[in-house]
């Protein structure tokens, strides 16, 4: 089986270095056109003391943005996360300026520099995204699984935005031996639903005795191992399965960031609060808030702040029900403010009260957790944090994806959580602003089912 070099860690910090190098660059081009290549000597001095400074921010607010990792993005992805990062390095250059004094570092070069600098870093984050794509190849991918699991695999490995993986096998039966037939056709193997765990056991083996990739599903076991601490007693060591919850420590920080945070937010937001209120106010008749029971931390329940939407009687023929694609419900004013995330701005008062957080699960209503946790046990388990404005799901998720699926990624960021964590969701949050797909509702269901007659001609799938 070909082997390709991996993409790690410090080839993405290395490309990132070198994007910060370019980042210079692109300000010494400015320079030249705003001074037509006469540029003073004391502006020039102004911008080499802050080299240090320039190339630490370019570093820090591109790995938050997630910018150099490619494994799920196209060029149109990537094109959004540059512009946004250099709109980010725009804010951070003129408050640098002011910080350290350097003001002979011209405002309008650093303007300038948005412009040159987004043309110049999208060449090179393309040219470094075409390199990845060509030095880590198409990965040829084998799914081994119950076959309701293992088509729900196939279909959203077909659904990524590129194509860096390639479902060419799947496995229903016999799991053991037809790993071990087919595992050299394939660079990873997929394990996802239930198999048994004598079989799960001689198939992990096999694959780690082979060097083999392999790729396991967020079921709850799995998520139980997710960092784990490990202990030493004498000649035990002993592995202590870490719980779903956050550290006293982190969670005091993390509360105490949120104040500041959510204070200076409303603040800085003031001005497009008043206007929406005024537009709510003259496009339909009913309140400008809207407040629903929401739960949070330890199932406490709220009411969640968001500037109103629908009509006022939304919800007083139907009940309960999760908004949907083209709703009919949703006024003029509301198709806006929710394309644009401005309804979520309330929330913010939430977040003083100490019913939400910035980052966390999406707080959902009594009537369908109740329902979620009859479906699913663990899913009270996201509750052990305080619900969140944004968060893992909102970010890597789709919109319309089951609740199943969100509670794997709320659950992984539980598990996962940090503070820079916290701050690079914070971050990412922003791109999905630009999204229309993750500001719809939950689709309407008028597909038909998937089949394996969808996938049949392109896969070798084994019964």
């Amino acid at each position: 089986m070909k082997k390709h070099s991996d993409w790690n860690n410090i080839l993405r910090i290395s490309t990132t270095i070198m994007g910060a190098l370019l980042f210079l660059l692109g300000i010494y081009i400015s320079f030249y056109f705003k001074f037509f290549g006469q540029v003073p000597g004391r502006n020039l001095w102004a911008f080499e003391a802050s080299y240090p400074w320039i190339i630490i921010g370019y570093i820090i607010i591109n790995i938050l943005f997630g910018t150099y990792i490619f494994y799920n993005k196209n060029l149109l992805d990537l094109a959004y996360y540059t512009i946004l990062s250099q709109l980010a390095m725009t804010v951070y250059l003129m408050a640098l300026t002011y910080a350290g004094s350097w003001l002979s570092f011209p405002r309008s070069v650093v303007l300038i520099n948005f412009l040159v600098g987004s043309v110049l870093m999208f060449a090179f984050n393309s040219l470094a995204y075409i390199l990845y794509q060509r030095i880590r190849g198409q990965k040829r991918v084998m799914v081994v699984g119950q076959e309701d699991r293992a088509l729900e695999a196939v279909k959203n490995f077909s659904l990524m935005k590129n194509s860096r993986h390639k479902v060419t096998h799947v496995v229903l039966s016999n799991y053991y031996y037809n790993v071990r037939q087919l595992a050299d056709e394939v660079d990873i193997v997929y394990l996802t639903g239930r198999i048994e765990e004598s079989e799960r056991l001689e198939i992990y083996k096999f694959l780690m005795d082979h060097n083999q990739k392999l790729f396991i599903s967020t079921n709850f076991e799995n998520l139980m191992m997710v960092n784990p601490n490990i202990m030493n007693f004498q000649d035990e060591s002993i592995i202590e399965v870490s719980s779903f919850g956050i550290a006293s420590e982190e969670a005091m920080v993390k509360r105490f960031l949120d104040i500041v945070a959510a204070f200076c937010l409303l603040v800085i937001t003031l001005p497009i609060t008043l206007i929406t209120a005024l537009a709510i106010r003259i496009d339909s008749p009913g309140p400008i808030f809207y407040k629903q029971e929401r739960i949070t931390m330890d199932h406490r329940p709220f009411n969640i702040l968001k500037f109103r939407s629908m009509s006022q009687s939304a919800e007083a023929q139907s009940g309960p029900v999760l908004a949907s694609s083209n709703d009919s419900r949703v006024t003029r004013v509301g198709k806006f403010i929710r394309a644009t995330r401005i309804d979520e701005l309330p929330q913010l008062i939430n977040v003083l009260k100490g019913d939400m957080s910035l980052v966390g699960p999406r707080p959902e209503r009594p009537f369908f957790v109740n329902q979620f946790v009859e479906l699913n046990p663990y899913y009270s388990l996201r509750h052990h944090v305080r619900a969140g404005i944004t968060g893992y799901a909102q970010v890597y998720g789709k919109y319309a994806t089951d609740f199943n699926s969100k509670l794997n990624f709320d659950l992984l960021y539980i598990k996962n959580y940090s503070l820079a964590f916290d701050f690079k969701l914070l971050f990412q949050t922003i791109k999905i602003l630009f999204d229309k797909v993750s500001s719809r509702g939950v689709e309407d269901k008028v597909e038909s089912q998937v089949t394996w007659d969808k996938f049949k001609n392109d896969i070798d799938i084994i019964k």
